[in-house]
C-alpha cells in the first residue's frame, strides 16, 4: 500500500533523510522507530504531502504522489505528533468541517461521526468546545478526523503522548482491529513497548539512514547479538554509528550493518 524508494530530503548541506526505501504492506502494522532527529517526522511529512522530497518516489496504493497527489491523498489519514484543531469548534463541528473536505453528504457524515465519536469515548462530550479538551481527548478526536474518510492507510506520528493508560489500551485496540480489516498502519513511536506488541515488522531509522527493517524475530537475528527485546535491541544498533551510513535498505527483508 505504501512504496518509498531512495527518498531524500537536504536541507543546504544537510541530508535530514538519506536516500531511505521500504514498503507497508495491506493489513499490516509497520513501526517506525527512531531517536529525536533521526528523520522520522520529516518521512511522514513527505509522506503526506506536507514536505516536498529532494528526491526519490512515493506511491500510495498504486498512486504516485507527485504525479496525482488528490487520489493518493484521498487513501491516507494522518495523525500528527502535534494536530491542531480549531479551539472554538465543538469536537463534532470539527469532524464535520473535516468530512466536508472529503466530500461526505450530511447523511454519511452524520453516521461516521456517531460511530467514530462512540468507538473513541467521545460522544458525551461531543458539543463541548475543543480548548476544553484533555491532551488525551484531543489526541482521540485527532484520530476521529484522520479516520472519518474510512481511507485504506493510516499514519500516526506518536500517537501515544499524553494518552492515559485507557487511552492507550483503545488505541492499541482499535489499530489491531483496523490491520485485521486490511487497513496498512504506519506507526511512528517512542514508545518500543507498544512497537514490540502491536507492529507487524518495524524499521530504524538513525542519522537519516535506515539501518534494519524485518519483524522482531527477524531483527534479533540478524543483529548479531543476543536481545532479551526490541528496547535492547534498538539501543544496541543505534550505538554504532560508523555502520549507520552504509546501511541501505531496499524494505523487502532484514538487513542491519554490523559492528565493525
Amino acid at each position: 500500500m505504501i512504496e518509498i524508494k531512495n527518498l531524500t530530503k537536504e536541507y543546504a548541506r544537510f541530508k535530514a533523510v538519506d536516500d531511505i526505501s521500504f514498503k507497508v504492506r495491506e493489513g499490516e502494522v509497520f513501526g517506525f522507530l527512531g531517536v529525536n532527529g533521526a528523520g522520522k517526522t520529516t518521512t511522514l511529512k513527505m509522506l503526506v504531502g506536507i514536505l516536498s522530497p529532494t528526491s526519490g518516489t512515493i506511491r500510495i496504493g498504486g498512486h504516485d504522489l507527485r504525479k496525482d497527489p488528490q487520489k493518493a491523498k484521498m487513501m491516507m489519514g494522518y495523525v500528527p505528533d502535534r494536530p491542531y484543531m480549531y479551539p472554538r469548534l465543538s469536537g463534532r463541528e470539527f469532524l464535520y468541517f473535516i468530512a466536508d473536505i472529503y466530500g461526505l453528504s450530511d447523511k454519511e457524515a452524520d453516521l461516521r461521526l456517531d460511530q467514530l465519536l462512540e468507538d473513541y469515548s467521545l460522544t458525551p462530550w461531543q458539543n463541548e468546545i475543543i480548548e476544553s479538551y484533555s491532551h488525551g481527548m484531543k489526541q482521540r478526536l485527532a484520530t476521529c478526523a484522520a479516520l472519518v474518510h474510512n481511507p485504506k492507510i493510516l499514519i500516526f506520528d506518536e500517537p501515544m503522548v499524553g494518552l492515559d493508560p485507557h487511552g492507550a489500551k483503545l488505541l492499541k485496540e482499535s489499530i489491531r482491529s483496523y490491520a485485521s480489516r486490511g487497513m496498512s498502519v504506519l506507526l511512528s513511536t517512542h514508545s518500543l513497548n507498544v512497537a514490540e506488541e502491536i507492529a507487524d515488522r518495524l524499521t530504524i531509522i538513525h542519522q537519516g539512514s535506515l539501518i534494519v527493517t524485518g519483524t522482531l524475530d527477524e531483527l534479533k537475528q540478524v543483529s548479531g547479538s543476543s536481545h532479551d527485546g526490541l528496547e535492547s535491541l534498538f539501543l544496541d544498533v543505534t550505538t554504532r554509528p560508523a555502520a549507520v551510513r552504509s546501511a541501505a535498505m531496499n524494505g523487502e527483508g532484514p538487513k542491519i550493518a554490523k559492528a565493525p
